[in-house]
């Protein structure tokens, strides 16, 4: 579904503001009518957990602000390839935040994810180099995020932290439209087509795709998410080329810096896999 959400930056005849503006509120009313479809909690314990989903919420905002920046810049498949960073911030940032123990493996293979980034950015324009700028604010963004969501989820559902994040994005992007004195009746002059992609962006590429990764982080952790989350450039390189025809602007040390992070998701699951069945050998021969 992220793969999606690049695509339609470049399809969505909207400034990045108001797509992200657009996807928030949609992605709001979809979960709260979920929550009251379901019948599900929605009330919050304590203004701690207001404040906590209110500050995380307002950088799931800035993250998709940036990254549409970055997109409109440049194309959608460098603009995903930027997000490749999260994983380096999540490999410091998560001992940081959920007191675990630092790991070597993962911040070792966040320098290679980095490398690759470096290795695409060959020469660059000065267009070039605002686009990656806005890229790897968003990366950073996103890594932050993710950490938060997987401490937040150990106390509240994900639809909850989904719904109070989206409302707290699409308060801090109103308040930015209305201090840049943009808010006006032609925000809301839109097509059919924009209005449909921005339907599929707000309720597939949002609300389910955002609920199911904060749910997802509750069980793996905010770094193998963020990791798995890379694969998201490989899945928008492929649409779009045949939907942007973008193969046709992007040269080979792109594909080759691409290749180099997809290596480091199958070399991370790898040694995951050795360190899990290692640990496993030496809790049963404790336990013998």
């Amino acid at each position: 579904m992220w793969g999606f959400t690049g695509i339609l930056g470049k399809l969505i005849p909207l400034d990045s503001l108001f797509i992200v503006w657009y996807r928030v509120l949609i992605a709001f009313i979809v979960i709260g009518g979920l929550i009251i479809f379901l019948k599900r909690p929605y009330k919050l314990n304590s203004k701690k957990e207001l404040i906590e989903l209110a500050i995380t919420g307002c950088v799931v905002g800035l993250h998709w602000l940036t990254f549409y920046m970055s997109i409109q810049l440049s194309t959608a498949s460098f603009g995903v390839l930027c997000i490749s960073t999260a994983t380096f911030h999540v490999s410091w940032l998560e001992p940081i935040i959920m007191k675990r123990r630092f790991s070597w493996v993962e911040f070792i293979l966040s320098l290679i994810v980095i490398f690759g980034i470096y290795y695409v950015c060959g020469d660059f324009s000065t267009i070039d180099v605002m686009a990656l700028f806005y890229g790897l604010l968003s990366g950073f963004l996103a890594a932050l995020f993710a950490v938060y969501n997987a401490k937040l989820v150990n106390s509240m559902t994900p639809l909850k932290i989904t719904l109070y994040e989206m409302l707290a994005a699409f308060v801090l992007l109103s308040i930015i439209i209305l201090a840049q004195g943009k808010m006006s009746s032609e925000i809301f002059m839109i097509d059919g087509t924009a209005l449909f992609w921005l339907l599929f962006l707000g309720v597939f590429c949002t609300a389910f795709a955002f609920y199911a990764i904060v749910d997802v982080a509750k069980h793996l952790g905010a770094y193998t998410v963020a990791l798995s989350i890379n694969l998201e450039p490989i899945y928008t390189f492929i649409l779009a080329i045949f939907i942007l025809s973008e193969h046709e602007v992007l040269n080979t040390r792109f594909y080759i810096g691409s290749l180099i992070i997809v290596l480091v998701l199958v070399l991370n699951a790898f040694v995951k896999s050795i360190i899990k069945r290692k640990n496993k050998r030496l809790n049963k021969m404790s336990e013998s």
